[in-house]
C-alpha cells in the first residue's frame, strides 16, 4: 500500500470534529479520508433510548461532515467484515478509531485490529472518550484505584493537553464508498410513540453540546455545588448525554470547568469532580469488566436479592406506579425526557434495591433500556454504588427515605407535580406527556387515581435492616 492510499476513520462513541485526535491526525496526513460509522454487533445490543438517540448523533455527524465537504459512509454487519469490505472496496491502507473502554467494546476492538494487521492494514487506535488512559493512573503499589477520593487526588493536577482544532477539510477519495440509508436501519424502531415524546426533550449534535457548556459555565456553574441537588431547578449541565456519544470531549470540559475555577466561580470543582467520577467508572471498568455483570465484591453473590423482573412491585417501579411521589417522578422523567436527575437516580436505586429488595441488575437493565444519556461505566457503578455492592460503595445500610429525600430537595413539591398528573386539577404538559410516550397496552391514563404505595417505607426499610443483619459482610 502506498502512502496516497485513503485512510478509513471509523466513527463510533465521538461524533465531533473538535478534539478528535484519529480524524486530525487523518486530515493532517494529506491522504483521502473515509469516515465510517458502523451499525455493528456493539451498536446492535443497545437499549430502545440509546439507539434512538445514538441515530440521531449520527444523523446530525452526518450533516457535520457534509459541511466540510465530506461524507459519513454507513454500513450495517459485524464491525470486522463490514471494514474489510470497505478496505477492498477503497483500497485504504489504514483503519483508525477512537478507543473505547467497555468490555463489548474493547472485545471486538482487540480482534478488528489483530485481524486487520494480519491483512496488512494499519490498524491504529486513539485517545479520546477519557482525561486519562486507565493504564496511567495506579497507586504507589502499582495498582487500579477502588476509592474515588484518592483517585481525584492523584489526577486533579494533572496536566490535561489542550483540546485539538476542529477539522475544517479532509481530502476526499477519487470515489466514495456506496452507503446505507440511516433511515433504513430504524433505530428507533423500539421506542415506539415514545420518541415523539422524548424528541422534545433531546438536544442533538456537537454545535447543540458547545451552547449547553457555553450557557452552563456563563451562568450554571458558579452555583453548582448547591443547585446539583434540587431536581426541579435547571441545577447541571446536562452534558452526560452529548458526552456519552463524542459530541463533546471530556478534554473541552475539562479546560472549560478549569477557567472557570481559575476566574473563582465556587461551583467549578465540584462539577470537575463529577466529570473525574465519570473517569473513575471507566477506569473500574477498565481494569474490573465484572462491574458491568456482577457484584464487585463477591461477599453480595449469596445475599437474597429478588430477580424476577415480572414481579408486580417491580413493574410499579419501572411504571413510575409505586405510590412512592418522588420515586414515580423520578421513573416518570425518565421515561418522559430520556434523562433523570442525579439525585433522583440515587432515590430510585436506593429504593429498588433496599425497599424492594430487588438486585440491581434489574434497574440497571431498566436504565440501559430508557436513557438517553446512558453510559456503560457510569450506570454500571451508579447501581452498585446505590446497592452497597460496588467499589466505593454508600453503606449497605444506608437506605434512602424517599420522602425525607423529597422534603429537603424538594420541599414545595415542584419537581414531583412537573411529572406526576394524578391529583392535578390542571397537570402540566411535563406531567401528561408521560401518558403519551408509554406503552398503550400498560393502560396508563391520568384520571387514573394515584396508587397506594407497595410498600409501606418504613416497613421495607425494616426488611432490608433485617436481611443485612443476617447477612455476613
Amino acid at each position: 500500500m502506498s502512502d496516497t492510499s485513503p485512510i478509513i476513520v471509523w466513527i463510533r462513541r465521538d461524533l465531533r470534529l473538535s478534539d478528535h485526535a484519529a480524524l486530525s491526525e487523518a486530515a493532517g496526513s494529506g491522504r483521502p479520508v473515509i469516515p465510517v460509522f458502523l451499525h455493528d454487533e456493539v451498536v446492535d445490543r443497545l437499549g430502545a433510548a440509546p439507539k434512538w438517540r445514538f441515530g440521531l448523533g449520527v444523523g446530525a455527524f452526518a450533516e457535520a461532515l457534509a459541511g466540510i465537504g465530506a461524507r459519513l459512509t454507513l454500513r450495517r454487519g459485524t464491525a470486522l467484515e463490514g471494514l474489510r469490505a470497505l478496505v477492498q472496496e477503497t483500497g485504504a491502507g489504514a483503519v483508525w478509531w477512537q478507543r473505547a473502554y467497555d468490555p463489548a467494546s474493547q472485545e471486538r476492538d482487540r480482534a478488528v485490529k489483530a485481524a486487520l494487521k494480519e491483512d496488512g492494514v494499519d490498524a491504529r487506535s486513539f485517545a479520546g472518550h477519557l482525561l486519562f488512559e486507565p493504564w496511567t493512573v495506579e497507586t504507589k503499589q502499582g495498582d487500579y484505584y477502588k476509592v474515588y477520593t484518592p483517585f481525584w487526588r492523584a489526577v486533579k493536577d494533572r496536566e490535561v493537553p489542550a483540546a485539538l482544532p476542529s477539522v475544517s477539510e479532509l481530502r476526499a477519495p477519487q470515489r466514495w464508498p456506496e452507503s446505507d440509508a440511516l433511515a433504513d436501519w430504524a433505530m428507533g424502531a423500539a421506542m415506539d410513540r415514545g420518541a415523539d415524546i422524548v424528541g422534545r426533550y433531546v438536544r442533538v449534535g456537537e454545535a447543540a453540546a458547545q451552547g449547553r457548556l457555553g450557557a452552563f459555565i456563563a451562568n450554571g456553574i458558579a452555583d453548582y455545588d448547591e443547585a446539583r441537588d434540587i431536581p426541579a431547578e435547571d441545577g447541571t449541565s446536562t452534558l452526560s448525554e452529548p458526552l456519552t456519544y463524542g459530541e463533546i470531549s471530556p478534554r473541552v470540559c475539562w479546560h472549560a470547568g478549569m477557567r472557570a475555577r481559575q476566574d473563582g466561580k465556587p461551583g467549578a470543582e465540584a462539577w470537575l469532580k463529577e466529570l473525574v467520577w465519570r473517569e473513575f467508572a471507566y477506569h473500574l471498568l477498565h481494569h474490573t469488566p465484572r462491574l458491568e455483570t456482577g457484584n464487585w465484591r463477591p461477599e453480595w453473590d449469596a445475599f437474597p436479592w429478588n430477580e424476577d423482573d415480572r414481579r408486580a412491585e417491580v413493574i410499579a417501579w419501572t411504571r413510575g406506579r409505586t405510590g412512592v411521589d418522588f420515586v414515580d417522578a423520578a421513573m416518570r422523567e425518565m421515561y418522559v425526557t430520556g434523562r433523570m436527575h442525579n439525585r433522583a437516580r440515587m432515590i430510585v436505586a436506593s429504593y429498588l434495591t433496599k425497599h424492594l429488595m430487588t438486585h440491581w441488575k434489574i434497574g440497571k437493565a431498566w436504565f440501559e433500556d430508557c436513557l438517553v444519556d446512558w453510559d456503560p461505566a457510569s450506570n454500571a457503578l451508579g447501581w452498585q454504588w446505590s446497592a452497597g455492592s460496588g467499589p466505593d460503595a454508600t453503606p449497605y445500610f444506608r437506605i434512602f427515605n424517599p420522602a425525607t429525600q423529597r422534603r429537603r430537595f424538594d420541599p414545595d413539591r415542584r419537581y414531583v407535580r412537573r411529572w406526576v398528573a394524578e391529583g392535578q386539577g390542571q397537570p402540566p404538559r411535563t406531567a401528561l406527556d408521560y401518558f403519551a410516550a408509554v406503552p398503550r397496552a400498560w393502560g396508563l391514563s391520568p384520571d387514573d387515581g394515584y396508587p397506594a404505595p407497595v410498600v409501606g417505607l418504613d416497613a421495607g426499610r425494616k426488611r432490608a435492616l433485617d436481611a443485612y443483619e443476617r447477612r455476613d459482610f
